[in-house]
């Protein structure tokens, strides 16, 4: 009788195959059966995002200052203050906008402040001016009766054009066209601490994409209808509501406390902002702003950019994605964000003993986005 002889040599590589097969439909049955689906989404939620830069690697940032040659006394004092806290480490460059042409004296006394490099750029009449579906008579007539009801800036058309301009057209100047982060700054503003970390870096770092330092509460007769409107917004667009975060994985709480029903008035203050441009140029914002836009409360009522921004943002983006700067010191007006941590104001001018606009009953708007954070 013939007996096939076994060749353990020839048959190690079968069972070898046979063994790895085996262990890897083990290993998925488990993933997918035995790991509970809540947890699954924290892993998908929390897993590393992967990066495509190395974490030293340059940012491209800017400063973006909206000016007038009117201002230029004011946007000195504020430059000075941040190449000294700041950017004399650093040297970003300065991108200065205009509805008017910049005049000689204006460029030749501000090229002069520190290194960095300076690009002047004037608006065009889409992004400073009236479009076409605006009935600018019965704007008129909306102003005059504002101006019956003391709202701030209520007459005032420039400053109409000014918020809409940045709620939905400064990121789209093409000086702004090769940045990806920016750095508002305004005239008569003061930064008060010594920044000895590259804030651009930080944000890219981390992922953050919104950072403030100041929380502020609208004053709603500038705004009556605005909330109406982001919420027919929603109702009439829920394939661009569909990517946005959860509610709970986003700021939502920060601007409503009641799920939706009203708006609270929270905004972040938008004198100081550093975020990502890809934030306003996403197609879910441009979007948004356009509903807004085409709605006429920029000029029919006084929309500021801070609430359409502190909105879009809270709605945008996911609660880890935002940052508070609680280690810089700015003024604007009489509006003050000092520090509290006592090593941080070592390397601050300011005092946190004095009017302080976070801890004012005002200012309890950082509270708010405290809980929402931390919801």
């Amino acid at each position: 009788m013939f007996i096939p002889s076994f060749n353990a040599r020839r048959s190690t590589p079968v069972l070898l195959f046979l063994f790895s097969v085996a262990l890897i439909l083990i290993l998925l049955s488990f993933y997918y059966f035995a790991v509970p689906t809540g947890l699954l989404e924290v892993w998908n939620d929390y897993q590393e995002p992967q990066r495509h830069f190395n974490t030293d690697d340059p940012v491209s940032a800017c400063f973006v200052i909206l000016v007038r040659n009117s201002e230029l006394d004011g946007i000195k004092s504020s430059i000075d203050q941040m190449e000294k806290t700041f950017n004399h480490k650093y040297n970003y460059p300065y991108v200065f906008l205009n509805d008017d042409d910049f005049s000689a004296e204006f460029i030749e006394n501000t090229k002069s402040l520190g290194t960095a490099e300076k690009f002047y750029g004037k608006l065009d009449e889409q992004m400073w001016g009236y479009p076409k579906f605006i009935n600018q008579s019965f704007a008129a007539e909306r102003r005059k009766e504002m101006v019956e009801t003391q709202v701030p800036y209520a007459d005032s058309e420039s400053y109409r054009h000014m918020c809409r301009f940045q709620s939905g057209f400064f990121f789209r100047h093409p000086l702004l066209d090769k940045y990806d982060y920016y750095w508002r700054i305004e005239p008569n503003v003061d930064f008060l601490c010594d920044i000895d970390y590259d804030v651009f870096k930080f944000m890219r770092n981390n992922g953050k994409k919104y950072a403030f330092t100041l929380t502020f509460v609208e004053f709603m007769k500038t705004i009556p209808s605005l909330w109406d409107t982001v919420l027919n917004f929603r109702r009439e667009h829920p394939e661009i509501v569909s990517q946005f975060p959860p509610k709970e994985k986003s700021l939502w709480k920060f601007i409503t406390d009641d799920d939706g029903e009203s708006y609270n008035s929270c905004h972040f203050w938008t004198n100081f902002e550093i975020a990502s441009l890809d934030l306003w140029r996403s197609s879910e914002y441009l979007k948004f702003f356009n509903y807004l836009d085409e709605s006429g409360g920029f000029f029919y009522e006084r929309w500021g950019d801070a609430p359409v921004h502190s909105i879009a943002a809270a709605m945008l983006l996911r609660k880890d994605e935002f940052h508070f700067f609680h280690d810089m010191g700015y003024r604007h007006t009489d509006v003050l964000h000092c520090p509290a941590d006592e090593q941080v104001l070592q390397k601050c001018s300011c005092n946190h003993d004095s009017f302080v606009w976070d801890d004012y009953e005002k200012g309890s708007c950082l509270k708010q986005y405290n809980r929402a954070l931390l919801d």
